[in-house]
């Protein structure tokens, strides 16, 4: 999904294909997500899992560090949600979803 994304540039150049940074639910937490972001340079915004949290303070000094989480950035994901949704009660916004094999909803948050 990450690999559609094109941001336009202001003036020539060709479009943008990766963001800064990205912000998902606790359901994208798992390592093979965030490898795949760090991999790609996008500083990601991603709450750990209860199960994963508890399993890491479990196996001690092997579980290794806890992942870099910015709250004050998540909670702006909030405001933007609300808002969405607001504009869609009103329906000012409908909501489209695409039919593929796989569907990964994430945003992107400047």
């Amino acid at each position: 999904m990450l690999e559609k994304i094109r941001v336009p540039r202001i003036g020539p150049g060709r479009p943008r294909k990766k963001s800064d940074s990205l912000a998902a639910d606790k359901a994208y937490s798992d390592g093979p997500c965030r490898e795949y972001l760090r991999r790609r340079g996008i500083r990601h915004t991603i709450p750990e899992k209860t199960d994963s949290q508890a399993a890491r303070l479990r196996k001690g000094s092997r579980g290794g560090r806890p992942p870099g989480f910015d709250e004050e950035r998540y909670k702006k994901c909030n405001t933007v949600e609300r808002a969405i949704n607001q504009l869609k009660h009103a329906r000012a916004v409908a909501t489209r979803y695409d039919c593929e094999d796989v569907q990964v909803p994430l945003r992107a948050v400047a």
